[in-house]
């Protein structure tokens, strides 16, 4: 299937690895030009080369925190008018609730509710008046099965998605879509921190945790990114121009509900 999105321009938030890194990948192979952005300048770098071999796209690394200011105003000199836009940032650490403090609590919600919202708000008018925009919200499975310990992430992820419901509905005429993408267990560096502090508690090893977490899984194994950036891609193409405000739960089935 032709996406239609050849020569189409998109930044991709926190993509030097990762999730982030699985979309940039997907959309470049779509012929997709593409801004990456990631706080390591080496594995930035590298990311950026891996995709040019790959696929031939265009690729701008653009260096720098999205959650300020400066990184946001590099990401737009370098990709002015985005076509397609996907949020995506790290989530605060696994944390018991009374441990959170007012700053902890802020910087988690300006980390995954008030940055995405900031970025959509540069990024729409063009694409309204261009009648073309895709933009997605890379939040987590825990916005529809919150986990204990996460209650930050699930909360300001949450929050987005109830705060874009009305936002995707407006726009929606203009071809322009916004949806979010929900993972579940995937194999990237996030989940190591996990099993480390499982495999502590429970006095094993770690590669016995990562097994039985991925056994637990009705798909029996964690996802990958090279997946997760194709139904991104998928959501960002001409063809999904009537899916707008809704959230794609992608987890391997772990989520026990009809809806």
């Amino acid at each position: 299937m032709d996406f239609g999105i050849a020569g189409r321009r998109a930044i991709v938030c926190a993509s030097s690895r990762g999730l982030g890194r699985g979309c940039a990948m997907a959309l470049a192979a779509e012929g997709v030009e593409v801004v990456i952005n990631g706080r390591d300048e080496a594995a930035l770098a590298r990311t950026a080369e891996e995709i040019r071999q790959a696929t031939g796209a265009k690729v701008t690394p653009v260096l720098g925190d999205v959650s300020t200011k400066a990184g946001q105003d590099a990401l737009f000199a370098a990709c002015p008018e985005p076509d397609i836009l996907v949020n995506n940032n790290g989530g605060p650490p696994f944390r018991d609730f009374r441990e959170l403090d007012r700053d902890k609590i802020l910087d988690g919600v300006i980390g995954n509710m008030v940055t995405p919202i900031e970025l959509i708000q540069r990024a729409i008018d063009p694409m309204v008046r261009r009648r073309f925009g895709r933009i997605v919200n890379i939040t987590s499975s825990s916005v529809k099965a919150p986990l204990a310990g996460l209650d930050l992430s699930s909360g300001a992820r949450a929050g987005l998605t109830a705060f874009l419901a009305g936002v995707a509905r407006g726009v929606a005429g203009a071809n322009v879509t916004i949806n979010q993408l929900l993972p579940g267990a995937f194999d990237t560096d996030r989940q190591k921190p996990a099993f480390e502090r499982e495999a502590k508690a429970r006095g094993l090893d770690v590669a016995t945790v990562r097994q039985a977490r991925a056994d637990a899984i009705p798909a029996k194994r964690f996802g990958t990114p090279e997946e997760f950036g194709a139904a991104c891609a998928f959501l960002c193409s001409a063809q999904a121009s009537y899916i707008t405000g809704q959230n794609l739960l992608i987890d391997g089935g772990n989520f026990p509900g009809a809806f």
